[in-house]
Parts: C-alpha cells; sequence; structure tokens
C-alpha cells in the first residue's frame, strides 16, 4: 500500500457517520480513528451532529506543501531528476 500513497497529490479525505453525543465528541472519535488508520496529520473540514451521531469528514495529508512528494521520485528517488 506504500507504492499507492506515494501516488496521493495532498491528502485523503474520510467520510462516516459515528454515533456520538455532540460534535465534540464526534471531532475527538474521528481524530482517534485517523490516528488508529495511520494519519499523523489530520483536520476534521466537516462535522454535523444529527440524531443519534454525527456526519464527519476528515482529511489526513500524505504531503503537505514543502514535503519531499513521492510521486516526483524517479526510480533512483531524486525528486524531478
Amino acid at each position: 500500500m506504500k507504492d499507492i500513497l506515494e501516488k496521493v497529490l495532498d491528502a485523503i479525505d474520510m467520510e462516516t457517520f459515528l454515533i456520538c453525543r455532540d460534535e465534540d465528541e464526534g471531532k475527538g472519535l474521528m481524530l482517534k480513528l485517523m490516528e488508529q488508520l495511520g494519519f499523523k496529520d489530520t483536520n476534521i473540514v466537516f462535522i454535523e451532529h444529527n440524531g443519534p451521531g454525527a456526519r464527519i469528514r476528515a482529511r489526513g495529508y500524505i504531503y503537505k506543501p514543502g514535503d519531499s512528494y513521492g510521486w516526483l521520485k524517479t526510480d533512483e528517488g531524486r525528486n524531478g531528476q
């Protein structure tokens, strides 16, 4: 799977509905889920509590501006060369 992640331009969005009391609990649960999936840098980009839980979208960054982008590496491992 590591090779596929090197093809991601910048981030992966994940959306789900989590059972929770309110948006604060839902945000905490989603951040924990993203951490368990291996994302170290995550933002919540949408959250809406409704009924038994919240619809939540999180963005887990693979690359941020200025990073060494995997999709630019050649077979020799040099960026853009």
